[in-house]
């Protein structure tokens, strides 16, 4: 029984330090992005944010982590503009699907497509 009660508070401890040591951060994302969307598990879309083709890995993290970023990017130049998010999203969105390389994904009209 004792050595329960000491085991316990160690797996806990192990399990929270484990999660610290594998949280990724904005820098971890970009750094990932490239390879996520070569790989197909990530595609532009149309509204200016990422969006996840196959939820496999951290790409959902990716995704979250760099949309929370754009987002906060275009509502600064929708401010400084006077302009409204969705303009600044539409424009963004139109730009990322122009420059996505052939072989990566798009999302047109709600379906992801290899462009």
């Amino acid at each position: 029984m004792n050595f329960r009660k000491l085991l316990m508070p160690l797996l806990l401890a192990s399990s929270l330090l484990s999660t610290a040591v594998f949280a990724m951060d904005l820098n971890d994302a970009m750094s990932n992005l490239g390879p996520a969307k070569s790989a197909g598990l990530l595609g532009e879309q149309p509204n200016g944010y990422l969006g996840v083709v196959k939820a496999q890995g951290n790409a959902a993290e990716i995704a979250r982590l760099i949309n929370e970023a754009r987002r906060a990017e275009y509502q600064r130049l929708a401010k400084n503009n006077n302009i409204q998010l969705a303009d600044v999203e539409t424009m963004a969105g139109k730009k990322a699907l122009e420059k996505t390389p052939v072989g990566q994904y798009i999302q047109l009209n709600g379906k992801w497509l290899t462009k």
